[in-house]
C-alpha cells in the first residue's frame, strides 16, 4: 500500500502545480483588466481621473481619423475628458473583448459601440511596481455601429 501511495502523492502534487499556475494566471488576467475597466469608466463618465488611473504617464494614443494620422501623449488625450458623460451615453456600449497576459506584459482589445460608429481599441499593458497600466493604445473606427 505504501508503494502505491508514493506515486499517487507524486501525481497529485504535479497536478496541483498547474492548477496553482492557472489560478495565478487567472489572477493576473483579472488584475490586467483593472486599467481597462477604468478606461471604460472614463469614457462613460467623462471623468479624467479614470483615465489617469488607467494610463502610464508616458503612454501614447494613436489612430487615423478621416485619413489623418493622430498621435497624443497621455496628457493630451486625457485633457479631452471634461468631467461629463457624452450626451448619447444611454445608447453607447463598451466591452473588453480579450486580454492576453504574459509575465509583466499584456495586450488587450476593447470595443466601443457608439451610435456614430464602432471603435476597436488595441492596448499594450505593462505591470509596473505591481500595478497594471496601459502603456500604449491604437484605435480604429468603422462608420457603422456593431450589429446587435
Amino acid at each position: 500500500m505504501r508503494l502505491l501511495a508514493i506515486p499517487l502523492l507524486s501525481i497529485a502534487a504535479s497536478l496541483s502545480m498547474p492548477g496553482s499556475a492557472f489560478a495565478q494566471q487567472a489572477s493576473e488576467d483579472v488584475a490586467a483588466r483593472k486599467p481597462l475597466e477604468a478606461y471604460l469608466q472614463g469614457h462613460a463618465t467623462g471623468d479624467p481621473a479614470y483615465m489617469r488611473e488607467a494610463f502610464l504617464p508616458t503612454a501614447h494614443i494613436e489612430g487615423v481619423r478621416d485619413g489623418t494620422f493622430l498621435s497624443w501623449t497621455a496628457d493630451e488625450y486625457i485633457a479631452g475628458f471634461k468631467g461629463a458623460p457624452p450626451a448619447d451615453e444611454a445608447q453607447r456600449k463598451r466591452w473588453i473583448d480579450r486580454v492576453d497576459v504574459s509575465g509583466n506584459a499584456a495586450m488587450a482589445r476593447v470595443t466601443l459601440d457608439y451610435p456614430s460608429g464602432t471603435f476597436t481599441d488595441y492596448f499594450v499593458l505593462l505591470k509596473v511596481d505591481g500595478e497594471w497600466k496601459i502603456a500604449n493604445k491604437v484605435w480604429t473606427r468603422r462608420e457603422e455601429p456593431a450589429a446587435p
